[in-house]
């Protein structure tokens, strides 16, 4: 039996524009609208993951996952969030979403916002402009096919 395996992957969704939001909730914005977050979902931990490496990357500072998981620990009980979600082997598993969505590299078990470049970069250059060019272009390949 023959698996149907993607060999990459995007969801897109649109939301409201950003007016007076906090960091973390455009954050969390943007999780959702690249499918990194489901609506609704309350477990939400990727968002503070990846708040933790924006964070850092002003700092120009990687981290492992053990810091990641440190800092995320405190940013939910500022929020007064459930720690649902901290346990090695999650933060370990949401690193790699992040690492095959592009945004995330990781060397030497440590990790940053790839090349220490703003969200917006990484999304213009390596979804905007790579994959989903990419994507279009296979789906015209398979609509093609059928056009034969």
């Amino acid at each position: 039996m023959v698996k149907d395996l993607p060999l990459s992957e995007i969801t897109l969704r649109r939301y409201e524009k950003p007016y007076d939001s906090s960091k973390r909730e455009l954050i969390r914005k943007v999780c959702l609208s690249l499918g990194l977050l489901q609506p609704g979902d309350s477990r939400d931990i990727i968002v503070d993951l990846l708040l933790a490496l924006e964070n850092s990357r002003l700092q120009r500072a990687w981290l492992s996952s053990f810091e990641i998981r440190d800092k995320v620990q405190g940013m939910r009980k500022e929020h007064s969030l459930e720690e649902k979600g901290l346990a090695e082997s999650n933060i370990r598993r949401q690193l790699k979403r992040l690492r095959d969505s592009m945004l995330v590299d990781k060397k030497e078990n440590r990790y940053r916002l790839s090349e220490f470049v703003p969200l917006n970069e990484i999304f213009e250059a390596k979804i905007e402009k790579f994959l989903i060019p990419q994507t279009i272009e296979r789906i015209k390949e398979y609509l093609g096919k059928l056009g034969d």
